[in-house]
């Protein structure tokens, strides 16, 4: 938290988290794969990436595209999602006049 009187950010790891995660969903969308992990050497990947000190190194990813043989394929990479069917809005609307039910 350079330039801050805070010693760290209590969301950060939680920020981490959700940006993993849709990065995740992206590359599958894209039909790509992603392998997270956390056994890794944090203090090489800081050095040889000269990662300030006030930033923690905290996990990681590989994105790839999946070989053909390989076994199963994310749905997304095997056909396109199906389209979606929403409910007319004044299915889900009502008042206090007109309760649900």
């Amino acid at each position: 938290m350079e330039g801050t009187d805070w010693e760290f950010s209590e969301f950060a790891h939680y920020d981490l988290g959700q940006a993993v995660a849709h990065m995740t969903f992206q590359a599958g969308a894209l039909g790509l794969s992603v392998r997270q992990f956390r056994a890794f050497d944090q203090a090489a990947v800081a050095a040889d990436f000269t990662v300030p000190g006030h930033w923690e190194v905290t996990s990681m990813s590989a994105i790839g595209r999946v070989p053909a043989d390989s076994g199963p394929r994310p749905p997304s990479a095997l056909s396109p999602a199906p389209a979606r069917v929403r409910r007319p809005v004044d299915d889900l609307l009502w008042t206090a006049a007109d309760p649900p039910g």
